[in-house]
């Protein structure tokens, strides 16, 4: 019987990035994949919508492509992915017709706030100045003490601000609070917190430190990079193959699971032990949750500020409180009247994704409580319409992906948790399971394989940056095979 070095389960992002890992030390790795197409959150599918128009099923801006330290050493750009800039990396409409815009240069941003300007800046400017420290801060594995202790310190120090009561002291207009207020909503959590506040402050920066691109041709234009990779170290994937129990795993000596941590409870069963079992078990879901809609628009969206139509991203909340109104409803369980709506046209960034009729996808994500079946089409037109008169009319199809079914595309999204678990300040320490290896499911010993948890229930939490996979893959390759983490680079 042949026996693989390394079983990956799960193609996503974070299982992908394990395989290439423990390849590129030289391990033979097999991933599986229940789904038909590899990639998890990151594929890009044609639906049906409308001839020649493919959609990301999930993730669609990626800011932690250009910043995350191993897609960093990656190098997709020297792998054939076109990261596409916008000039706007994300934009947050207000009635009336003003907008808010986070420009990729800070000064410019700061120069368009106004009043508050000095106000952005001095929030933002130190972690925009050292952004290795920022990332070190936000996406390590949580388990030591940053090198670059000034930027922690004032990381920290924003973190209790923006998490607390003071989060709109800073500011005297309404433009600045609401782009803030937004970012901070792509934790969907209560605001303010300290986890939005830790959201916001790892995301805001980077749109000034290296942008929030979009991938020329759609997330899956990361996807067929890591694919390439790993097959070219011999590494292969099987899809349509779900793993439910033990037996469906192929003998290996290790095992990375990039599902979620009640899967690998069901599929390991009596190898964890019970405190390792119950932890895992233990680990919360997010309460919030989103309702995905995927539209084809005839045109590009009629934005009542112009300058809105530049940005890569949109947040559609409205005020700073308006968006804290709609999280707090979503975080009680209850639908809001205006849900928080995230947005994007890629069309205006990717010529590619417009077909020659005219015709584009347009992506949308809506805040909803977990768990939720409700078709949130109109809501999420209406929110659009409220900042683009006319948007409706553009509407050519249409398809919503209830919070209660993502997980029918995607098993790790259950009930609509695109965070792989509850994200907050001691969650984000003690992810999924509060231990100092938070990978580690079962140590190896002697013959016996050694299995690991590589999700995005594992640090630094939720994002397409592979380093959930990375650092477990690197544990893997220590303390498994006594081996050291291999190169990244395409040239290697």
């Amino acid at each position: 019987m042949t026996v693989l070095d390394a079983v990956v389960v799960g193609s996503g992002p974070n299982g992908l990035a394990a395989a290439v890992t423990l390849a590129r030390a030289g391990l033979s790795v097999q991933v599986l994949e229940a789904e038909d197409v590899p990639g998890g959150g990151a594929r890009t599918l044609d639906l049906g919508l409308a001839d020649g128009v493919v959609h990301d099923i999930c993730s669609a801006v990626h800011p932690m492509a250009v910043a995350s330290p191993f897609l960093r050493a990656f190098d997709l750009p020297a792998r054939g992915v076109d990261l596409l800039q916008p000039e706007v990396a994300y934009a947050n409409p207000l009635d009336g017709g003003r907008a808010a815009l986070a420009y990729r240069s800070l000064d410019r941003t700061a120069a368009a706030l106004g009043v508050d300007g000095p106000a952005w800046r001095a929030l933002l400017g130190p972690l925009v100045d050292d952004p290795d420290g920022l990332l070190a801060v936000a996406l390590g594995d949580h388990r030591g003490v940053p090198r670059q202790l000034g930027t922690a310190v004032a990381f920290g120090l924003r973190l209790l601000e923006l998490g607390s009561a003071a989060w709109g002291a800073r500011f005297r207009d309404d433009e600045a609070a609401a782009l803030l207020a937004g970012v901070g909503a792509h934790a969907i959590t209560r605001m303010p917190s300290p986890s939005a506040a830790g959201t916001a402050l790892l995301l805001a920066p980077l749109a000034h430190a290296g942008g929030w691109p979009v991938p020329r041709g759609g997330s899956g234009a990361i996807v067929g990079a890591l694919l390439a990779d790993l097959q070219a170290h011999g590494g292969s994937v099987l899809t349509g193959t779900r793993v439910d129990r033990a037996r469906d795993l192929p003998a290996a000596r290790a095992y990375l699971f990039d599902t979620s941590p009640r899967t690998a409870v069901r599929v390991l069963g009596q190898r964890l032990a019970n405190r390792v079992a119950r932890g895992l078990i233990a680990f919360p879901r997010s309460r919030g949750a989103a309702a995905k809609v995927d539209l084809v628009l005839s045109g590009p969206v009629p934005w009542t500020h112009p300058e809105v139509a530049l940005a890569g991203t949109v947040h559609l909340g409205g005020s700073r409180m308006q968006a804290a109104a709609a999280e707090a409803a979503v975080a009680s369980g209850r639908h809001a009247d205006r849900p928080m709506v995230l947005v994007s046209d890629p069309g205006v960034l990717d010529a590619s994704r417009v077909t020659a009729t005219g015709l584009r996808p347009f992506w949308a994500y809506a805040h909803v409580p977990a768990g939720s079946s409700v078709d949130v089409t109109q809501a999420v037109i209406a929110q659009v319409e409220r900042f683009a008169p006319g948007f409706r009319d553009l509407v050519v199809a249409s398809r919503c992906v209830p919070a209660a079914e993502l997980d029918h595309h995607n098993a790790n999204l259950v009930a609509g948790d695109i965070s792989g678990g509850a994200v907050s300040v001691y969650r984000m320490l003690a992810r999924p399971r509060l231990a100092w290896d938070p990978y580690a499911l079962v140590a190896p010993q002697g013959r016996a394989a050694g299995y690991w948890l590589c999700s995005s229930s594992t640090p630094p939490g939720p994002g397409v940056h592979g380093l959930s996979g990375w650092y477990a893959a690197r544990r893997a390759l220590k303390d498994g095979f006594d081996l050291p983490a291999p190169s990244l680079s395409p040239w290697d």
